[in-house]
């Protein structure tokens, strides 16, 4: 039996059309607000494909990346940088997120030379009160540099951070010379995602800014590589001078300790000088 639907039933063409396309929108919120909740950031015009942006990271040309390395030097100053509102993470409203609380320039002839800038991380949970107890390290050793006599010290710590999509990243610099002792330089990193509230790993932000963990690894790769064989020829001509295992698992993108982001700037820093007295570094520009 064939049955007919009544005509005032009937969807016509352009609202079936209408229809489908407040279903599609409907279906689209939903998952963007399913991927907020879960992942406490998302590009929408990425998620559309409206976007058409040329990504900086990943993306940058020899040229490019020396510039930034040479001005790796100059990126310490002492600040944080930010223009999201993150008055609600602060445990003290009256400073910033994170700010200098050791600030102190002293020198005794023949004895040290003191030039420190030791920065604090203003927030209250478990995981800053950890960074905080590691940062205070710093000044500790900046009390023993103080009470030294006629041992020629020279220590400085400066440091610079920002805040970009959620992510504070912070990192500090020391510079030790004890003595004849060859200069250490010390660099440590901490990233924290003030959305999710928890540490945050390079593989995490090599997502959040769309750059592959193996195109990365290829880049850390080709650096090291690159550097080992500046090392040789430099032992080859008699210089003494830190040389690197380029097998060694610390090159592993999942075992990077050391990484600063900015609004345009991925830096993967592999500093020697943390455990070895050397001021030698390898800096990967992403």
């Amino acid at each position: 039996m064939k049955v007919t639907v009544p005509e005032k039933f009937r969807l016509k063409k352009k609202e079936a059309i209408i229809y489908g396309i407040i279903v599609c929108v409907c279906i689209i919120s939903l998952v963007g607000a399913f991927y907020v909740q879960f992942y406490g950031r998302v590009d929408f015009g990425k998620l559309l494909g409206l976007d058409q942006s040329e990504n900086v990271f990943g993306t940058k040309s020899e040229e490019e990346i020396e510039t930034i390395k040479l001005g790796f030097e100059n990126i310490f100053d002492n600040k944080i940088s930010y223009s999201e509102n993150v008055d609600n993470k602060k445990a003290d409203k009256e400073q910033e997120i994170v700010y200098t609380k050791y600030n102190q320039e002293e020198s005794k002839a023949n004895s040290y030379e003191l030039n420190i800038h030791i920065p604090y991380i203003n927030i209250d949970n478990e995981i800053i009160a950890k960074y905080n107890e590691e940062i205070e390290d710093f000044y500790k050793k900046a009390e023993e540099v103080l009470q030294s006599e006629n041992e020629n010290i020279i220590y400085t710590v400066d440091y610079t951070s920002n805040i970009q999509n959620g992510i504070l990243s912070l990192m500090i610099r020391s510079n030790l010379k004890e003595g004849t002792n060859a200069q250490r330089e010390i660099i440590q990193t901490y990233n924290y995602d003030l959305r999710n509230n928890k540490e945050i790993t390079l593989d995490e932000i090599l997502t959040i800014v769309d750059v592959d963990s193996q195109v990365a690894q290829n880049q850390i790769n080709t650096e090291i590589s690159t550097q080992q064989e500046r090392v040789n020829e430099l032992k080859s001509l008699g210089y003494n001078i830190y040389s690197r295992d380029s097998e060694s698992e610390i090159y592993n993108v999942e075992n990077v300790e050391e990484y600063y982001v900015t609004s345009n700037t991925l830096y993967v820093i592999f500093a020697y000088g943390n455990s070895a007295n050397t001021s030698e570094k390898d800096i990967i520009i992403i």
